[in-house]
Parts: structure tokens; C-alpha cells; sequence
């Protein structure tokens, strides 16, 4: 119980955060709200091992070059005097921060003399990093509901529509190593790019960073439940599997909440 109310907590965005960043009520949908920069945001708490920060791409902006940017950082935002301006080059200059730029391609990294690891297939129920089991159904992006959603969902389970199109999911978390450091690990839609980062300190706590760069405009943290999927997840896939695309959804004799989750999550 402490550990999942530990997991909400940390699924919010920090107060402190870029100058050009606003955020809602709730704290888990930043939007950079003019320029192209100065769209830092934090974990409003450490991560623990294991647990996953995950956000979706909500809104793009036309115009600007480059793309999200996300790591961690053993840094304290409570501690910053002041906000960098970009999480690269100018909070990773300060040290201990790994942050990697999202391309439109995915973000595989691969460590000389190591082959790529095995992607996994997309149906499988739980994404496996080390000895992490996170279900694999909430990292993946769902499209809004329309005609073509049904198109749409299928891609984003391939993970073959860019990792910065909008409603693609990414997430950062780390995995503690034998030699007691830990790897950083990227995930784009259910699926792990492999160790982007390695050596990471486990004494320190480490916040999750996510820049809302240039071209994203808008990210929304999406929370992540571990373990067994809860019976209304376990409904939504049931139904999913027996329908043509989600604006079937609408003519089902379903409560009216259980039809909106079925279609929007």
C-alpha cells in the first residue's frame, strides 16, 4: 500500500519547473505556453527502482525543430536555484543527469560489442526490463476515437508510427544492476529501447525529467498500476477484441463511464 501510494505521488509533475511551462490543477498536464524552450519539468517525487514515469504526447506545435527530451536526474528541483533553460546541454552539464532527445525514430540505443535485444511481441501482456513486470496495455498510445481509430490503435501497438506522434507514450525508468549502480532504460509504446544510460547511482534519489521541448507542446503523465490488470481493464480488452473500432463502442449497452474508458484510455 505504501508503495502504490508512493507511485501516485510521484506520477505528477513537480511545482518547480521551466518558466514557459503551466500546468493544470492537477499537476500531471504541463504545457509550455510560448517560445520553444525553457520547458523543463521533474517527478514530483524520486522514482522508486522499477517504477516507470510515463507520458503522452497531447499536443505538437508546428515550426519548431526538434522534439521531447526525457531522463533523470540525481538533482534535487527543491534544490535548483534556478531552472536551466534546457535540460540539453545545460542540466546535463551540471552532472549526474542523463536525458536523451525523442526522434522520430526510435530511440534504440545499443552498447559496442552488445547485439539488439529482442523487441518482444506487442500482445504480450507485461513489458519485461531486468526483473520489472509493468502491463504493457497502459504503455501504449491509443488514438482519439474516430472513424480510423481502429487503423490507428493497431500502429501504436506495432510501435511503427514515429515515437513523437502525438499520443505515443514514453516513459523513463531505471533498473538496479548486481554492481549496485543502475541502468536508465526509454520505453516508446510498450516498447524498451534498451539501457540509454548506465552506471547510475542507486544511493541518490532520482527524479524523472521531461522536457517539453520545440515542437511538443503539451504532455499528460499517465499513471501506471503494477501487477495483475484490474477487472476494468480486463473488461476494456474483452470488449475491444469483439469490436471493429472504437465508435462502436457508442451503440453497446454499457454504463456510460465503462463506454468513455473503452474509448479514450
Amino acid at each position: 500500500a505504501a508503495m502504490a501510494a508512493r507511485c501516485r505521488l510521484a506520477a505528477r509533475f513537480h511545482h518547480i519547473h521551466g518558466a514557459n511551462i503551466r500546468l493544470d490543477a492537477s499537476h500531471m498536464q504541463a504545457t509550455r505556453v510560448e517560445s520553444f524552450a525553457n520547458g523543463l519539468c521533474f517527478s514530483q517525487e524520486p522514482l522508486a527502482p522499477g517504477q516507470i514515469f510515463l507520458v503522452e504526447i497531447e499536443e505538437k506545435e508546428l515550426g519548431w525543430c526538434g522534439h521531447l527530451r526525457v531522463g533523470l536526474t540525481a538533482h534535487d528541483p527543491q534544490s535548483l536555484e534556478v531552472v536551466p533553460e534546457y535540460s540539453l546541454p545545460d542540466l546535463v552539464n551540471m552532472g549526474d543527469t542523463w536525458v536523451f532527445a525523442i526522434t522520430r525514430n526510435h530511440n534504440r540505443v545499443v552498447v559496442e560489442g552488445e547485439e539488439a535485444q529482442a523487441r518482444g511481441r506487442p500482445w504480450e501482456p507485461f513489458l519485461l526490463i531486468e526483473r520489472v513486470r509493468i502491463p504493457r496495455d497502459t504503455l501504449v498510445g491509443r488514438s482519439r476515437p474516430s472513424r480510423y481509430s481502429h487503423i490507428l490503435d493497431d500502429l501504436y501497438k506495432m510501435n511503427v508510427l514515429p515515437a513523437t506522434a502525438r499520443r505515443s507514450r514514453i516513459g523513463v525508468l531505471y533498473a538496479p544492476q548486481p554492481d549496485g549502480t543502475a541502468d536508465m532504460h526509454i520505453v516508446i509504446n510498450g516498447e524498451d529501447m534498451g539501457p540509454s544510460a548506465r552506471g547510475l547511482p542507486t544511493t541518490r534519489p532520482l527524479y524523472a525529467v521531461i522536457d517539453v521541448f520545440a515542437s511538443t507542446k503539451s504532455v499528460r503523465v499517465i499513471p501506471v498500476d503494477y501487477g495483475f490488470p484490474s477487472l476494468q481493464t480486463l473488461c476494456r480488452l474483452v470488449i475491444q477484441k469483439h469490436i471493429v473500432h472504437r465508435l462502436a463502442i457508442d451503440g453497446l449497452d454499457l454504463p456510460p463511464l465503462l463506454k468513455s474508458y473503452c474509448q479514450h484510455e
